[in-house]
């Protein structure tokens, strides 16, 4: 090996730890933006899901209001308007 090689070696040998370091570094950041992106993912199917049941639940256990009006003086008072302009 010429001396550039051996160089070369010693120099990568002398910075290898650092570098396994920053690789493990690296990996564990990568695993760690997956393991939130899933956990995300989970969450926000539950969110849905739980969503879905809720509005399910309340749409069954509403209570169906009915109002009745008498309305017989609005009907009097426009056959009367409309008898006035029958006659004239």
């Amino acid at each position: 090996m010429s001396q550039q090689k051996v160089d070369k070696y010693k120099k990568e040998k002398a910075n290898r730890a650092k570098l396994q370091k920053r690789e493990r570094r690296v990996l564990f950041l990568e695993k760690l933006a997956g393991g939130v992106i899933c956990v995300a993912v989970v969450a926000w199917i539950g969110y849905s899901v739980y969503g879905l049941h809720v509005r399910a639940q309340e749409s069954e256990e509403k209570e169906v209001v009915t109002t009745e009006m008498d309305v017989t003086a609005v009907s009097d008072y426009l056959n009367e308007l409309s008898q006035d302009t029958a006659e004239e």
